[in-house]
Formats: structure tokens, sequence, C-alpha cells
């Protein structure tokens, strides 16, 4: 079956484009120039994906460039961080490269535009050079000082070299157009003091280039063709250009294009934002795993595959939009099911004992370490008399639908036997201790008996009590319980912090764990996915929960939470999201009678229009008894891919071919159309 192939997204458009009108390949260049003034975070996975990818769709090299012009904000810390984040991802730069590298020729550059009359030195305030800048409708105002002669700005420009002025004494500027409708180009800065000491140059320098005359400066010096950046940078262009008006040659002319930043929802992007979690210690660093930082992620046990996976699904637009967390946490879950060794742990224990298993005697029972994989083999849990399983799973009295433990009824215990409810124990509270069982001693999973054969709705997962290792277990939830944090004007962020973030308990896990390495991944059953803390000793183990089996934040979200709109006084009835209107159809659409149902599924395929791919790719892995709301997906999808010219990408081919399979009719008419458009093979 032959590659397929993916539609060009805008930006390998404009290179096509200029490849076809001239442009040799082999003069393709890119690069990522992080601030070293923070640690890289999901937002910037972004940008990194795009700069990368399109070095590896092209074969050509993509420079690590750190655009290090503020010595007050940046620390080697974050340059060794960074270095760490892209490496960990997968990625390879060509040259690593630092724009304090440039810092000479920035100055020399500088001191040709003050004799060519394009920059001078200005001695106002900061406050007063902001006031004389107008509006969008009113023109700004000349500095008093813009008119010096070329031998004063030299002089003066020498002398801020040589540290004779304090910090905000003077500062050079552009002479472009106080007029100019576009306001960044009204004389901006490009020189200021700063005594401070840089972490590369250390006190070579007092004064400090703006990032807006070194960035694009640095592209031309390293023979970058593209310079990609997100959507805020696109005001900036005119005068990225301009800059490069002045010193442009015969080398390669970089080419300004801009792309929509990822944003997310429950999360804060801004890393001024960030540091100030660290440093009012709300978290314990950077890397704590309830952070959005590249580190954090990685400690808390997300994967590379997922984290490209997710960049590659939410893709490159031009416009903004908010990503919801849950895809996220969909593609770590998806890719941790392939990967990730099954083991049994316990993390809400109440005692098991089966009074007819013997005394003082214990077996090693087979268990597979993962359905997915063939190759990951199987290992030894140990099984006794007394075990540990999650208090939820047992009732002394419950309903018909209730399939786990209670007294007079089966379950299995996983990789084990047959057990039956016969009593219980309680204290002077009236609070379980002790749940009595018989199990069947000819039920051994996998040993073929007519007995082991037989069917029981529920299975249980359990630890031998005397074999359990105990571990500490931090269940992290997210960080804020509003959706933009950060998007209330009136509020601060900080206002909208998750008391219940993190919370500390110890488990009871299974022996094979006891060697188990820091960051190694693993699925408890049944519980979610986890992986070792960099916290953990040998003798003190600690996990973290890095994702559940399925998502259940819909479910129990607090109101707070719902999507943040700003309600008029006067109505305060919420629209609902067009995705949660398509969640509510499905809940109803195959107990409806056919007309009534063709009307729904208008009602669907008009929400659907409301609705982005990467909002439906968490539906994807809906329970398979939840035909309707697969259905109500299938056909969001449909209107969805039409609407926006897509092509369906593996995600939805997978969704598409596994619902041709179903039991259900309705579903399987809707997916079978999709498949005919597209020409999707099963």
């Amino acid at each position: 079956m032959s590659e397929e192939k993916k539609p060009l997204n805008f930006i390998e458009h404009i290179i096509e484009e200029d490849l076809t009108t001239g442009m040799s390949k082999e003069n393709l260049r890119f690069r990522f120039p992080p601030e070293p003034n923070g640690y890289l975070h999901i937002g910037h996975t972004k940008a990194i994906g795009i700069s990368f990818g399109l070095g590896l769709k092209y074969n050509a090299p993509v420079n690590l460039r750190f655009d290090d012009t503020n010595p007050a904000k940046e620390e080697q810390e974050y340059v060794d961080a960074i270095k760490e984040d892209i490496s960990w991802l997968g990625y390879q730069w060509d040259k690593e490269c630092y724009s304090s590298d440039y810092f000479q020729q920035l100055y020399d550059w500088t001191i040709l535009l003050i004799k060519e009359g394009k920059a001078y030195v200005d001695s106002q305030s900061a406050e007063t050079i902001a006031s004389q800048k107008g509006t969008t409708t009113e023109a700004g105002t000349n500095s008093p000082y813009r008119d010096r002669s070329v031998e004063e700005n030299l002089d003066l420009f020498q002398k801020m070299k040589e540290g004779k002025f304090d910090e905000g004494e003077h500062v050079v500027r552009a002479k472009i157009d106080m007029a100019d409708p576009n306001m960044l180009m009204r004389d901006p800065l490009m020189y200021r003091i700063l005594k401070k000491s840089h972490h590369r140059t250390g006190d070579d320098w007092c004064i400090y280039p703006m990032y807006d005359w070194t960035h694009g400066e640095s592209d031309y010096i390293e023979n970058i063709s593209h310079s990609l950046c997100s959507l805020e940078f696109k005001p900036h262009r005119k005068l990225y250009d301009w800059f490069l008006d002045q010193v442009y040659d015969e080398n390669i002319r970089p080419k300004q294009r801009e792309f929509a930043r990822l944003n997310l929802s429950y999360t804060i992007m801004s890393k001024r934002k960030l540091l100030r979690l660290v440093e009012e210690r709300v978290v314990s660093g950077w890397d704590d795993p309830r952070m959005p930082t590249i580190s954090a992620l990685r400690r808390r046990g997300y994967t590379p595959a997922s984290i490209r996976k997710f960049v590659e699904t939410v893709g490159v637009a031009k416009r903004e939009n908010v990503i919801d967390v849950s895809l996220l946490e969909f593609c770590v879950r998806e890719d941790l099911n392939k990967t990730a060794k099954r083991v049994m742990a316990v993390l809400d224990p109440v005692k098991l004992v089966i009074t007819n298993y013997p005394k003082g005697e214990e077996e090693w029972l087979d268990a597979e370490n993962n359905p997915e994989d063939e190759a990951a083999g199987s290992r030894k849990v140990p099984f006794s008399r007394e075990l540990f399983i999650e208090r939820e799973d047992f009732k002394e009295e419950a309903g018909r639908k209730f399939f786990r433990l209670t007294l007079g009824k089966e379950v299995r215990l996983k990789n084990a036997y047959i057990i039956k409810g016969e009593g219980v124990v309680k204290d002077d509270e009236g609070n379980i201790t002790e749940i009595h069982c018989t199990y069947d001693p000819k039920s051994k999973s996998g040993s073929g008996t007519e007995e082991s054969k037989r069917n029981v709705k529920g299975t249980l997962h359990w630890v031998s009590i005397q074999h359990a290792i105990p571990a500490e277990i931090r269940i992290y939830d997210r960080l804020f319980n509003d959706e933009a944090p950060d998007g209330h004007k009136d509020k601060d962020f900080m206002e909208f912090l998750n008391p219940d973030s993190l919370k500390v308990i110890t488990g009871h896990l299974e022996p094979s764990l006891a060697e188990a390495n820091h960051l190694d991944q693993f699925q408890f059953q049944r519980l979610g996915y986890f992986n070792v803390d960099n916290d953990s000793k040998s003798n003190t183990l600690v996990f973290n929960k890095t994702v559940g089996l399925r998502d259940t934040w819909a479910k129990t979200k607090p109101a707070s939470t719902q999507q943040n709109t700003q309600n008029n006084s006067q109505n305060k009835q919420r629209e609902v999201p067009a995705i949660e209107e398509i969640k509510r159809a499905g809940k109803k659409y195959t107990n409806l009678p056919e007309d009534k149902r063709a009307a729904l599924k208008k009602r669907i395929e008009e929400a659907a229009k409301s609705v982005t791919l990467e909002e439906l790719v968490p539906l994807y892995e809906t329970a398979v008894k939840k035909a309707g709301t697969r259905i109500a997906v299938m056909i969001a999808l449909h209107i969805v891919l039409e609407n926006n010219e897509l092509e369906p990408d593996q995600l939805a081919k997978d969704f598409i071919i596994k619902a041709i399979d179903d039991k259900n009719e309705l579903l399987q008419i809707e997916s079978q159309q999709l498949a005919t458009k597209y020409k999707i093979q099963p």
C-alpha cells in the first residue's frame, strides 16, 4: 500500500511556491529561536514541530538559535533545559547559535545607520518616549533629539558602550516615520543600557540590542530562508523587512511568515506567569508535573511520540483557537496503551480474605504484560489467601448494574480465580475492615477447565498483601479549574488555581515494580497510566499519575469551569457549545423513531459546522456500547472534513474502519459512506 500523501499546509504552500519561482532547495534553512528566559512549554511544541518538521520534509538544516538579548531575565539553566527538551522530543539541530554571537556585527551596523542618518540617540525617559508614540488614529511626535548631528550621535553611542551612562539615560532609536500607521515603525528602539552580566558574554557589553533589531538580522546572518513565528509578530513584519533593507546585500533574504500559536484550555502559556507560579511556590518548580512545560510533561510520563502526534493533529493554521487539553491527554493515552506494561496496584485498599484458600500457601501466576504488544511477554505475580482490592470494588448490597464484588455473587480476580462474596468484618463505627469470600480452585485463569471458562461479568485487580510493596502515589488534576485562567481582564489568573490539583496517597503495588527505574511507564490496570517520578528511591517508590484510562473530567469538573463567556446580566442562559450539543444528541440518537432521528441528524450536522477536527478526536475512543454517540461523531466528522476541505488523517481512518465492523447498523451505514467518499480500505 503506497504511503499516504498529506495535503500541504499554508506554510508548505509558500515554500513550494518559492521553489517553483527560482529558490534552490539547497538554500532552504529554518530555525527555532527561543528566548532563554524560562522553560519551554507545550505551546512551544508547535513552533518546534513546524520548524524541525519542515527540516525533515525538505531535508534542510534547522538552526537552534537562542535570542539572548536580555541578560536581566536569561540564564544558562534555561539554555540547558531547552536543549534537553528539544533532544528529548526527537529533533536534531544543525547549528547551535546565539544572538549574542552577533553583538559586534549589530553594533557595527548600528554605527552605519547612524552615519546614514537612519538612527539616533534619544535622551528622554521611557515614559516620555511612550507618550510621544501617538495612537492608531493620531501621528506620533518627533523626539527633540531626533535631529542630533551624526557626530554627536556617534559620540554618545560610543560612551553608552563604554558604560559612561546609567541605565535609562539614553537609548538608540531607528529614524523611520513617526506618522506611520504601523506604530511599531514610529522610531523603534534599537539599543538600551543594561548594566547586567550576560550568561555568555559576561560584562563585555553594557548595551544590548532590542529584539526587533536583533531577530531579523540574526536570521540574515545565518542565511535563514523562512523565518516562521507566531501571529503576534505579524505587525512586526514591516519593521523586520525595514531593518533587513538596511543591511541586505547578497545573502539569502529571510521571509517572515506567521502561524497561529498553540493555545490550550485550562493552561497558562505565559512564561512570566509560569515563573510566578514557581517563585511563589504554588508548584515545586518548572518541572512540577502540573506545569505545562515540556520538562514537566516528561516527568509526568508523557512521551515524545504523544506530543508530536498532538502537534501533528492540531496542525498549522492562520487563525488563533483554543485546543481542548483533552486532545493532548487522548494522544498520550493512545500512545501508552500500545507501549506501557500492565501491572496491578491498589490505591484505596480493603482487605480480602479467601477463607477456603490454604493458610501459608502462595502461588505465582502468569500475567500478560501488554495485550497490545505480543513481544512484551508475561511475568509472574504472587497470589495468596489475603489480598488487597479497591474499596469501591465491593458493596454489601448492590443493584443489577453493579458488576463488581458483592455478597452472594461471583467475580473473577484478574489472572487468578473466580471468587464469591460471603461476608464482611466491620469495626465499631460500621466501616468494613475485611471482606470474606470463597474461591473455586478449578477456575484458575488459563487452566482450560470448564470452571475457568465460566462467564462472570466482573473482573477485579488485586495485590497479595504479604508481597505488596508500598509506594507514594501522586494523583494530579488540572492546575486551574477555569478553561481560560488568564482570560479574565478583571481577575488575577491565580484566583482560578485548583486546590485539588495534587493529592498524595499510599498505594500497594505488585512486587515486580520494585525494580522500576525513573520515568518508567506503566498502566495500573483499571486505574490509569503512571510513571516513576525522579524523587523515587530504591526504598521509597514514588509514582505520578500521567492520565486516566478515559477522559472523566467532563463529568466531574466544577460548574465554574464551563465555557468562559461573558454573560449578559439580563440573560443568564448560556449557549451550549456545539461539541456538547453533538454529545447530547448522540445519547438519544438510537432510541428515536426514523422521522425524529432524521431531524436530529440535521441538528448534528448544523452543530458540526462550528466544530473543529481537534474537538472530535477525543470522542473517537467513546465506549463501543455507546453507539449513539459514535454515530453522532461520525456524522459530525463527515461535515467537518467536507466544510474544511480536509482529508481524514490516520486517527479518523482508524475510527471509520473500526465502525464499519460495529454491530450497530446505523453506525455501519454512516461509516461506510465516509469510507466510500474518501476511498478508505478496511
